[in-house]
């Protein structure tokens, strides 16, 4: 059982309700790029964080499904679209990252838990994003805009996305192992889930106020 952290977790949920009203602030300058997307982005997840708080079932779906089937796979599939499609410009990369990643879902209906659908659905989507993180690194090291990479927005998102999800993919996939053997670690790993969560948050936040559109 983990033990709680509320100051932390308070100031996690704090960080990505201040992302969330960054992006709106600076939504109307960026309104013609597709970079709206992103605010809209981080206000869904605010929205949906808030209203599934404390909330087990809604019109008989329970949350861990919602997560499951729409919650996570909307995390991974906006990162392919803003990596491989608008910063990489791979459009069949991200089809085919896409395509992988969703073909991954219909297996669920072989488990009666969703604990093994988190697992199957965390790895593949955090190992074809972490391709992806790697590749847009390549791309920046290799630009001469690289003597300015603070005001690149793809710099603060890489720098974010991560320690948060390929960082923290141990302690999501091997949640159970963890619990079952190695319980101090598996507490240990939870602060540092969260501390790289709200580093993710202070990244995306950073990437609207220094980051330029191209």
């Amino acid at each position: 059982m983990l033990e709680p952290h509320p100051i932390l977790d308070s100031l996690r949920l704090g960080l990505e309700i201040l992302a969330a009203l960054v992006g709106l602030i600076y939504l109307p300058k960026l309104r013609n790029s597709h970079w709206k997307w992103f605010s809209v982005y981080l206000v869904f997840m605010v929205l949906q964080e808030v209203f599934w708080s404390g909330r087990f079932t809604f019109l008989g779906l329970h949350r861990s499904y919602y997560f499951a089937y729409f919650g996570i796979p909307v995390q991974y599939l906006f990162f392919y679209w803003l990596y491989a499609l608008k910063s990489l410009k791979k459009r069949n990369l991200f089809f085919l990252f896409s395509l992988i990643y969703l073909a991954n879902l219909p297996m669920a209906l072989f488990f009666e838990e969703t604990d093994t659908l988190y697992s199957i659905n965390i790895s593949i989507g955090t190992t074809l994003l972490f391709i992806l993180v790697i590749l847009e690194f390549l791309q920046q090291i290799r630009n001469e805009d690289i003597l300015q990479f603070w005001k690149n927005k793809m710099f603060y998102i890489n720098v974010g996305v991560l320690p948060f999800y390929v960082g923290s993919f141990p302690f999501q996939t091997l949640y159970e192992y963890f619990e079952e053997n190695l319980p101090q670690f598996l507490n240990g790993y939870y602060v540092y889930f969260l501390i790289a969560m709200c580093f993710m948050y202070l990244s995306f936040t950073a990437s609207f106020i220094w980051g330029k559109q191209k």
